[in-house]
């Protein structure tokens, strides 16, 4: 059962997905991705188009021709890469959006989407071995400590600095896994020692021992915020188990481990629904849902954290089946689509594709896909 989901899951991700979004979704003239799609595969204008979804597309792409040489694939990644710096990289630093037009939109420098440079960038260098990524990788790094970080630890959403700005643990979960494909590309030492103080910041603030929760909003000093620091997020929980155990890899030590686990009994506990899927977010002082709708991208990470977690071999099938099964009756569409928001009830709601929203989708399936071959679980095509 599980080799015949993933195949159709395989297909689903490779076959349509991608193919779609690559013949679609790219702007064939100047390289770079719409920020939105419509479910007819037409472009959807928002009147931004952000570097996010840019970095979310070239990281995409340049991951998906690691495992299958697509020839249609390799050829969207140079363009897109040349858009990328030569549209966002003013001033030595990288811009937050444009508008329609490409005219520039918002100049400030956000935190989220620099984590996005350094995945999408260190997986286009492992595709073409252009060293200008190599290069930006470093001058990101660069312009995030020297004037992005704070005093009382970790990074600041966006810059210019405004110092009373709400604190959010997810610029940094994103931050983590752009250093740690940053160190697994170069080795460079630089960015193991911020790996290093992303995880004591993880254990220290967002990781909140009485309730065994993971938290999302904090004040300019790390203080639970008065207003939203009640909030959690199972698929954040999820997110981070494969990220604590992808970052043990590189700095071993069992206090990582140990909170992944803690986190997993926490999301997987309280973030089920019981009529499937994950919640977006429930109360971390009396694990009630807050928000019982459930985007796409929770049920993904979900997928990734089951691949890494120590559970028996037979209760990780278990799981995966439902979860892939879930995934296939209520988000995935025929000929590449995916409903992004489902209600309470599972009921899809009316809304279209967003140019980052294939990132989660793409890593939780190949994740799924490499841990059963891994484990001689499927034989695919590839």
């Amino acid at each position: 059962m599980l080799n015949s989901a993933l195949l159709s899951s395989q297909s689903f991700l490779f076959d349509e997905l991608l193919s779609n979004w690559s013949l679609y979704g790219i702007n064939q003239e100047q390289g770079f991705s719409y920020e939105s799609m419509t479910h007819d595969w037409t472009k959807n204008s928002v009147g931004r188009i952000r570097l996010l979804t840019q970095c979310r597309q070239l990281y995409t792409f340049s991951h998906a021709c690691q495992i299958k040489n697509t020839p249609e694939w390799q050829a969207t990644l140079t363009p897109l890469f040349d858009f990328i710096t030569s549209h966002y990289f003013l001033d030595e630093r990288w811009i937050f959006s444009l508008n329609d037009d490409l005219s520039i939109k918002d100049k400030q420098s956000d935190a989220y989407a620099l984590a996005f440079v350094l995945l999408a960038f260190s997986h286009y260098y492992q595709v073409t071995k252009d060293d200008r990524a190599l290069q930006y990788m470093k001058k990101t790094h660069r312009f995030l400590l020297e004037n992005m970080q704070a005093e009382s630890g970790g990074f600041y959403e966006s810059h210019p600095v405004d110092t009373n700005q709400i604190r959010r643990q997810n610029p940094h979960m994103h931050l983590l896994e752009g250093y740690i494909a940053a160190f697994n590309t170069t080795q460079d030492s630089d960015y193991k020692d911020t790996i290093r103080s992303l995880l004591s910041l993880s254990l220290q603030h967002f990781y909140h021992k009485d309730t065994k929760t993971l938290r999302e909003f904090f004040s300019s000093d790390w203080h639970l915020h008065p207003e939203t620091g009640n909030q959690v997020e199972p698929g954040h929980h999820f997110e981070w188990v494969w990220l604590l155990y992808e970052a043990n890899k590189i700095l071993p030590n069992s206090d990582y481990t140990e909170l992944a686990q803690q986190l997993w009994l926490t999301a997987a506990r309280h973030g089920l629904a019981k009529n499937g899927g994950i919640y977006n977010q429930i109360d971390g002082n009396n694990y009630q849902p807050i928000d019982k709708e459930k985007r796409v991208w929770p049920i993904t990470e979900y997928l990734k954290a089951i691949t890494v977690i120590p559970i028996g071999k037979e209760e990780k099938i278990d799981r995966l089946e439902k979860a892939l099964h879930f995934a296939q009756q209520h988000y995935f569409l025929k000929n590449g689509r995916w409903n992004e928001y489902l209600n309470e009830d599972n009921i899809p709601k009316d809304f279209p594709l967003p140019g980052t929203s294939s990132y989660h989708i793409f890593l939780g399936l190949t994740e799924v896909i490499a841990w059963a071959k891994a484990n001689n679980d499927f034989q695919d095509s590839f």
